[in-house]
């Protein structure tokens, strides 16, 4: 790994900076894909899995016996851990649900607001160098509990023609029914613009790579909603001297196996601990099957030494990770400190592979430093809040004079003349 020793906060920024490609070219690669989904359907979505998936496919949608043949090749051990994190996902995100107060704001005047579940959605789950199944629970467990009345779920599919049997097993668990084959751009402009298979929604779900982000972010020009911006993965691990080496290495590495264009960054406060983990790395690596892949993130990835927590506390914030591991002895103080990260992983024992699978917390989360701005997905990204508001005679007498005036100041007196038609005719 590249090792800085005690940067000056001039070089941060530099230092921080995520893996980009051209986004010129990959722009005009997924303006024509949509475009042509959006004038063929079906028929744009099938040539283009031909194109980029390397498959022909007779219909998009997923069939009942291909649902049952998936089950029989999961095994039962895995269906039995689906479960269970299905159990702790759906216990963590029904915690969420919100509970809307009516508030007097002024006499007579009453103001609350409802949740409401957004009633279709699109679920993308990657399928390339590895079968997110688990992303399906992630994002399938709460739009059930929210209530979604329509949950679309888009996959791309091998050679043959069949998705991941894990990924529909997962589907099965979470209470997903309608399935398509599709990946990459072509998902996203399905779900966006609606095809004679795929169900136009309203909002679209779930991680990929830089083209499916992109599209994501095209369509929800004029489209759709979206949950974030969110792309290639990264975790930043903080260590000071009581942090285990060997534990530090394999969070680094469990994240740079996602893909080449993964990003991983240590920050401590000890050189001692850099030229362990850096050597401990090198000895997990060459035993990991994704080593390649691993090997080619790790190029992108920093060893940042720091000359204390304060500064290693700053320096987190303004990279903002998409997962934040604190192998710190005070890791609580820390903690209350962290104010731009995604989800955040306490203590040596908590490996971030536990908030990707079962510990119940959601792996959908910012990156790119978006965690400045955006939350990671939770209930809420399934829902909407509608307000309302109530006055009486009382309350037209309590604002009523408040609103003629404002109205009166902007120049906006068919604004005003609404209140005072009121308050005249009390």
């Amino acid at each position: 790994m590249n090792i800085i020793k005690y940067p000056s906060k001039a070089e941060w920024g530099a230092l921080l900076e995520r893996p980009h490609r051209d986004a010129s070219e990959l722009r005009e690669t997924v303006l024509t894909v949509l475009d042509q989904i959006r004038k063929d359907g079906d028929s744009a979505v099938k040539a283009f899995e031909e194109k980029f998936d390397k498959v022909q496919l007779d219909g998009l949608a997923v069939s009942d016996e291909e649902m049952a043949e998936a089950e029989a090749l999961v095994s039962d051990d895995l269906k039995e851990a689906l479960v269970f994190a299905h159990a702790n996902i759906e216990k963590f995100h029904a915690s969420q649900k919100f509970e809307g107060e009516k508030v007097e704001t002024a006499p007579g005047v009453m103001c609350w607001q409802k949740s409401v579940p957004i009633e279709k959605v699109g679920l993308y789950i990657p399928g390339g160098t590895a079968p997110l199944f688990s992303t399906v629970l992630m994002l399938a467990t709460p739009a059930k509990i929210a209530g979604c009345k329509e949950i679309v779920l888009c996959t791309p599919p091998n050679r043959e023609g069949k998705v991941h049997p894990a990924i529909l097993m997962a589907a099965k668990v979470a209470g997903v029914s309608k399935i398509f084959k599709a990946g990459g751009v072509q998902a996203i402009g399905a779900m966006a613009y609606g095809t004679e298979s795929v169900p136009k929604v309203s909002k679209i779900f779930g991680p990929g790579n830089q083209f499916v982000t992109a599209a994501k972010q095209q369509v929800s020009l004029h489209e759709v909603a979206i949950d974030m911006p969110a792309g290639p993965s990264e975790v930043a691990v903080v260590a000071d001297d009581t942090a285990n080496p060997m534990f530090v290495a394999a969070d680094l590495l469990s994240q740079a196996e996602h893909g080449i264009d993964s990003q991983v960054i240590l920050i401590t406060t000890s050189e001692a601990m850099a030229e362990k983990v850096d050597a401990e790395v090198a000895r997990q690596l060459a035993l990991l099957p994704r080593q390649e892949i691993a090997e080619k993130s790790l190029e992108y990835s920093k060893l940042i030494i720091v000359k204390d927590i304060d500064e290693a506390v700053e320096i987190t914030n303004e990279y903002a990770p998409e997962h934040l591991i604190l192998a710190v002895k005070d890791y609580s103080s820390f903690a209350d400190r962290v104010v731009n990260a995604g989800s955040v992983f306490l203590g040596n024992y908590s490996c971030e592979s536990a908030g990707d699978y079962a510990s119940g917390t959601n792996h959908t989360l910012p990156t790119s430093g978006y965690a400045k701005a955006y939350s990671g997905v939770n209930l809420d990204s399934f829902c909407r809040k509608i307000t309302f508001q109530e006055l009486s005679a009382e309350g037209i007498r309590s604002i009523g004079r408040a609103v003629e005036l404002m109205a009166e100041a902007e120049q906006l007196d068919a604004h005003k003349n609404a209140m005072t038609i009121r308050i005249q005719s009390l």
